[in-house]
């Protein structure tokens, strides 16, 4: 090198920078690309997107040939700057140009290009992938042999490069996909993803109508009795029960009764000649499956039964959609017949109201992993049967007990604490 004119050299030693900085910088974005933004891109004829997966696919060899190309420029380079360095400064030369190039290539090679591909990934890999393409078939005997021995020693800890592409998304981290995809998903539409995310987290225990909640027609009652329920009744199938709603006898759709009334022949034995068979469901069939069972049983509804096979509550298609898409109303005096808004601006609920619906509907924060009902929280939590006029707070709310009976809380006054008052956890 003697003989070479100091400019060229000089010239040499910024290319060498440059090719440095290519590779620096296409590691960064190759390797830190959104897979599945990649795959999708790949799917819609992206270009740049499909050579960059293909070169994904096996990242062992990829990186292979970026180091190799890598540590070949900066060798090179280093010895450019040592020639460089004799040249102008002799012996002490050499000191310098290590120096210096350790600062050259730690700003202009390693940190400036790996921020830009880091902010910017597909901006420098896409580019990138055409230009790896081609080098790792022509140094594919070199990358084939260095792999073979890195593989090895990665194989001595388990390791293996076909694992690269088997990685898939937990149920958590699609969640934390979901929740943090900020404008790209609308609010309203994030929601409905997280909540039917949640379904398998969740039984038709924790959504059901309760026992005494199910409202039908007692068979048993005289025929007057049985037209004013139809007359005054807001649901489009009613339960049968002789005597006991223990006692079921079936479903019946409220269409074909107006059938028969309107043909004169609406009478008990029709009605149930008409009732389909009721559907029972274990309690703790968790609610995806349920969605799933609804569909292949061509139901909507089914009756919740315990291990004993005793009859626990009802559940709809309607309350399963609900807990994906949300209330089917927007006013909470609507959605919660059992919740009434007090002067003072507290919330009179009654002890049956589900915990679960009133998260849901008036936006609380109440605990959902033990009892279902406020009557069950508040026993959980006094560990005895409680008093009227009692009061207690729980997970940032004032709870009064204002009314008992028997062996239940029949109703309870709720007040949000302020943010300052809650506890902290």
């Amino acid at each position: 090198m003697d003989q070479i004119p100091l400019p060229i050299l000089f010239g040499t030693l910024a290319l060498l920078l440059v090719l440095s900085a290519f590779f620096s910088g296409s590691e960064t974005g190759l390797m830190t690309l959104n897979r599945y933004r990649l795959r999708h891109l790949a799917k819609t004829g992206h270009r740049g997107a499909r050579r960059a997966s293909s070169l994904l696919e096996r990242p062992d060899r990829l990186i292979g040939v970026i180091l190799l190309g890598n540590n070949l420029v900066n060798i090179a380079a280093s010895a450019v700057a040592t020639v460089i360095g004799i040249r102008l400064y002799g012996d002490i030369g050499v000191l310098g140009a290590t120096m210096a190039l350790t600062v050259l290539i730690l700003i202009f090679s390693e940190v400036t290009p790996k921020t830009l591909a880091a902010l910017h990934p597909e901006r420098i890999a896409f580019p990138a992938s055409f230009v790896y393409g081609p080098l790792l078939r022509l140094f594919s005997p070199v990358v084939a042999v260095i792999n073979l021995i890195a593989n090895g020693i990665l194989r001595l800890f388990k390791v293996s490069p076909e694992d690269a592409a088997a990685h898939s998304l937990s149920t958590e981290e699609l969640r934390t996909v979901v929740a943090e995809a900020g404008a790209m998903i609308p609010r309203r539409h994030q929601q409905m993803l997280l909540s039917i995310l949640d379904l398998e987290n969740s039984t038709v225990e924790d959504i059901m109508v309760p026992r005494n909640e199910i409202v039908g027609i007692d068979m048993a009652q005289d025929w007057a009795a049985i037209l004013a329920q139809l007359v005054h009744n807001q649901h489009t199938r009613l339960p049968l029960y002789d005597g006991s709603i223990d006692d079921l006898r079936g479903i019946v759709h409220l269409r074909r009764v107006l059938a028969l009334q309107a043909d004169n022949n609406l009478t008990k034995e029709n009605m149930l000649a008409l009732a389909k068979e009721p559907y029972f469901v274990p309690e703790n069939t968790p609610l995806t499956q349920q969605l799933l069972n609804f569909q292949t049983q061509r139901r909507r509804i089914g009756f919740v039964v315990d291990e004993y096979g005793d009859l626990q509550g009802l559940i709809t298609l309607e309350d399963i959609l609900e807990e994906i898409v949300g209330e089917f109303t927007t006013d909470p005096a609507t959605r919660l017949k059992n919740v009434r808004q007090q002067p003072d601006g507290s919330f009179l609920v009654d002890g049956t109201a589900s915990v679960r619906s009133l998260n849901r509907a008036m936006g609380w924060t109440l605990p959902t992993d033990g009892p279902k009902t406020i009557n069950g929280v508040v026993l959980e939590h006094l560990e005895t049967i409680p008093q009227a006029g009692v009061s207690m707070k729980l997970a940032g709310y004032a709870i009064e007990i204002t009314a008992t009976q028997a062996n239940v809380v029949k109703t309870v006054t709720v007040r949000p604490l302020p943010a300052a008052a809650r506890p902290r956890h």
